[in-house]
């Protein structure tokens, strides 16, 4: 007795951990899990898009929003979303799910396409569509011919016999009803890709001066990543686009570097002064630069200026350096205070020109528009010729080594999806009995078309006189 009741102890405990286990595996396959995932994704993805992502994040941004709304963000990962845990956490949960749901169905359709139901059971010709023909040959020779018809239409058939009756079968497509499995083999194969761009590669950012050259590069973490090569930046130019009033306007046209890329200090051929604009990136050994920004270098530099006397014309040529100040031709103290940029003026610099001892005048002096300087009256009229001041080109720089592996899921995915929603898988069965042929067909998709396609090849049947 107590034997029996071990026993059935042992049984109540294996039955109990087969339901959990069952649960387990049937939350995983549940195609609820599947939508709520997918919706779940698709809304989160909204974040990503409202808010600033790193590292392209404008500093104008931080002073819209609250200092705790900001750490709040930065806890749950808002900055950085697609890379936060919970995100990848979801994409994990939706590949498990996705290969729970495969493994599940997948053996029952590898089953139905590879071995198919070659004699159609009365219990489903009624479901079918269907058509009768009264054959005019012997049964065998019948047979024969309608073996050849469905080759020459369909496919080769499967001819099997049951007693006094000969069913045939004929298929095309079968393998289509695969196509939904490619699809979600395509989604693994794009996160596969997306894991290996996460884990070797990184997305940077640089800022070369004009003329300095960078073999390292900054991650978003801070972290300085070698390069294994040198870029060098030899000139860096941008253009504005004219101002509705004349003149040129804040907006930048186009803002270009040219650059060169060099191998312990020797020029890479092909790499020698390349042009990098936005839109037109830079890949060498699969690293990716993008034309991202710009800027004045901090670094001191020189304006230069033409002096004309106005009363004798004499002109003068004069160098002016931030924090010092020059002799004018006529015993004047002259400082540059300051370069700005003015909306349909263009650049212009800002000038202090003092006597000895007395207090500067300040007065702006336009490079692109040099007659305005005679409007103000003074004996000496300036002209801003140009500046050695330098520029910095800021570079996003990307390395993605999983971006052939999702190429190849994308791919994969339109294939898939082509085969799936295109492709119909059509069945024909014929059975051969007492001088009649009773013909069905069905298709896995488009049923009014086939049904069309049905009607026509009962018909040509019918014409045959078989």
């Amino acid at each position: 007795m107590s034997l029996l009741l071990i026993k059935r102890a042992e049984y109540s405990v294996s039955t109990n951990e087969r339901g959990v286990v069952q649960q387990v595996w049937d939350f995983f396959c549940s195609l609820k899990l599947t939508l709520f995932l997918l919706i779940t994704l698709a809304i989160t993805s909204i974040i990503g898009t409202i808010i600033p992502q790193f590292p392209n994040i404008d500093e104008r941004y931080w002073a819209t929003i609250s200092a705790g709304r900001k750490a709040l963000y930065e806890q749950l990962g808002f900055f950085d979303m697609y890379h936060s845990w919970w995100f990848l956490a979801l994409l994990a949960l939706f590949s498990i799910n996705l290969i729970a749901c495969s493994i599940k169905r997948l053996p029952h359709v590898f089953k139905f396409v590879s071995h198919p139901v070659t004699v159609l059971p009365e219990t489903q010709q009624k479901i079918f569509m269907s058509r009768e023909i009264k054959l005019q040959a012997p049964l065998e020779q019948a047979r024969e011919k309608l073996a050849a018809f469905l080759g020459a239409k369909i496919a080769t058939p499967v001819v099997t016999q049951q007693g006094n009756q000969y069913h045939l079968f004929s298929q095309k497509n079968a393998w289509c009803r695969l196509g939904v499995y490619v699809v979600h083999f395509s989604i693994l194969v794009i996160f596969a890709g997306a894991i290996i761009g996460n884990l070797w590669g990184y997305k940077a950012f640089v800022a070369i001066v004009e003329g300095e050259t960078i073999n390292t590069v900054k991650a978003r973490n801070g972290k300085d990543i070698p390069l294994g090569f040198e870029v060098r930046c030899d000139q860096f130019s941008v253009s504005f686009y004219e101002a509705p009033g004349g003149g040129t306007s804040q907006m930048p046209k186009e803002y270009k570097s040219i650059l060169t890329l060099t191998e312990n200090g020797k020029e890479i051929p092909d790499y020698k002064h390349v042009r990098l604009v936005v839109n037109e990136p830079l890949t060498f050994r699969g690293i990716t630069f993008y034309q991202s920004s710009y800027g004045p270098a901090n670094d001191p530099s020189t304006f230069f200026f033409t002096v004309r006397a106005k009363s004798s014309g004499t002109v003068s040529q004069i160098a002016l350096r931030p924090g010092t100040e020059t002799k004018l031709p006529d015993g004047r103290l002259a400082a540059i205070v300051d370069l700005t940029e003015n909306p349909g003026e263009g650049m212009a610099a800002v000038l202090g020109v003092r006597t000895a001892g007395g207090e500067p005048k300040f007065f702006k002096v336009f490079k692109d528009n040099p007659g305005l300087d005679e409007l103000r009256g003074d004996s000496l009229i300036f002209t801003f010729t140009g500046t050695d001041a330098r520029m910095y080109t800021g570079l996003q720089v990307n390395k993605d080594p999983g971006v052939w592996v999702v190429w190849i899921g994308c791919i994969m995915m339109c294939v898939g999806l082509c085969i799936a929603f295109f492709m119909s898988h059509r069945r024909v069965w014929i059975v051969v009995q007492h001088g009649y042929a009773r013909i069905y067909g069905h298709a896995s998709k488009n049923q009014p078309a086939f049904e069309m396609e049905f009607e026509a090849l009962a018909e040509e049947l019918q014409q045959q006189n078989i």
